[in-house]
């Protein structure tokens, strides 16, 4: 009997430590592999998602759309969330990178704005839920730069000789110059891309440097007088140094928007959608944009901001703000002429 009861006592241990180890760890938690811009999601929000639903994400971060789609492309990864910008993600979905997204398993969708669907890049919403939206601009320093700032003009104007910072990024940088022109930012004209090349060839000398992130703390440190930032970079930075000012030259920009997609490198598809969910119930939303800066295309977040964020055009442009404005769209083939035309500017 005493050999029955220890052997029931030495089982029952047994099972208590098998469960224990399964509640600590012992069970292998599904890792999501998030691939996202940098400085661009509030970490707590990673945090209480783990914690919530009990999966691990990796969270990795690029710098441009064209760095993003290259490492898709080759291959060599197995991410289950991206946010790319739109021209991107119609790229992605003309060659078959891309998962359609089970709406089903995403109700808070219901939450996006009505003039954030059906959009060129995603016509019947099935591969991308938007994330956040904004332009690019131009962001001066009112104690450096005394004139009116309305045109894009102001970036070759040799008074402000290295004390200009332009984005490293060739669809908007070679973009800004082509509207600078007159021309469309899509366009796939030679003559009009080599009059935008010799512009930016001309203003090399007057560029301290070409940046991206770092432009944050470049611009709220005094270093330069004028830099092309997004409009949610902007909004951060004018709050950190009330002598920042953002305009949307008259010329006209780029209005960009930025979704969430599931690559058919993902192998946690279902996770994914969770995933998305999550980033769109509104509390989450509302934390989301209220620390990144940029524009929500949420309609209970929206509710949620204070209204000297809603207010501020920085952020939520007016129509008459976005005349001559233009989407990024995919260049297909044409594409490699802007990567010559960048490859030849950075290289003088």
């Amino acid at each position: 009997m005493k050999k029955i009861l220890k052997a029931l006592l030495a089982l029952a241990l047994a099972i208590s430590m098998v469960l224990s180890l399964s509640g600590c760890g012992g069970e292998k938690r599904t890792q999501l592999k998030v691939y996202n811009w940098g400085d661009y999601i509030d970490q707590s929000i990673l945090e209480e998602f783990e914690e919530k639903y009990n999966i691990d994400v990796i969270y990795d971060e690029f710098a441009t759309n064209e760095e993003m789609y290259a490492k898709i492309k080759a291959g060599a990864s197995d991410y289950d969330i991206l946010i790319p910008s739109d021209y991107t993600i119609k790229r992605m979905i003309d060659e078959d990178m891309l998962h359609k997204i089970d709406m089903n398993n995403v109700p808070n969708y219901k939450y996006i704005g009505e003039r954030f669907k059906n959009l060129a890049f995603d016509p019947n919403n099935e591969y991308s839920v938007p994330y956040m939206w904004g332009t690019v601009g131009i962001l001066y320093n009112k104690t450096m730069v005394k004139e009116p700032v309305d045109s894009w003009k102001v970036l070759w104007d040799d008074k402000y000789s290295k004390q200009i910072l332009m984005l490293d990024s060739l669809r908007d940088s070679i973009g800004i110059t082509l509207k600078m022109l007159g021309y469309s930012l899509n366009t796939k004209n030679d003559n009009e891309l080599n009059e935008a090349k010799d512009a930016l060839i001309k203003q090399k000398p007057l560029v301290l440097a070409y940046v991206g992130d770092e432009v944050k703390d470049k611009m709220i440190g005094g270093e330069a007088a004028l830099a092309v930032v997004w409009s949610g970079d902007a909004v951060y930075m004018k709050r950190e140094n009330p002598d920042l000012e953002y305009v949307i030259p008259k010329e006209g920009s780029n209005i960009w928007f930025d979704s969430i997609v599931i690559p058919k490198t993902s192998q946690h598809k279902k996770e994914a959608e969770l995933f998305i969910n999550f980033l769109c119930e509104p509390e989450i939303a509302y934390r989301n944009a209220d620390y990144i800066g940029y524009s929500t295309p949420h309609t209970e977040a929206m509710k949620m901001l204070p209204e000297d964020i809603t207010s501020d055009k920085s952020a939520y442009p007016g129509e008459g703000d976005l005349v001559n404005s233009e989407v990024f769209e995919d260049l297909a083939d044409s594409l490699v002429k802007y990567d010559r035309i960048w490859t030849e500017v950075k290289a003088q």
